[in-house]
């Protein structure tokens, strides 16, 4: 007579949720509103009125929090950003900080 052995396999293994980092964009007196709001909307995703809002957000007060992005997605859409941005001869500037 033979014996069923059984296997126990774990199933339980924990995924750990990658850091997220705020991206920043930072106010300058030389970037036109359109172009802050077209690099918010074909970048980061906004729609118009948000895009707008933030734009003003940062005009008014220096500087917003325009996402919230694993590391690797964060630095590609600001280098996406700045690259635009050099082309178009804006000194524009995004950064990002650990939340």
């Amino acid at each position: 007579m033979a014996t069923k052995e059984s296997v126990k396999e774990r199933t339980g293994s924990k995924l750990k949720e990658p850091k997220l980092y705020q991206v920043i964009m930072l106010n300058d007196d030389f970037t036109s509103m359109e172009f802050v709001v077209s690099i918010l909307i074909d970048i980061f995703h906004k729609d118009p009125v948000t895009a707008e809002t933030l734009m003003l957000h940062v005009h008014k007060n220096g500087r917003a929090v325009v996402g919230k992005y694993p590391y690797d997605i964060a630095l590609t859409k600001i280098d996406l950003a700045m690259s635009r941005a050099r082309a178009e001869g804006y000194p524009f500037r995004l950064t990002m900080e650990e939340e």
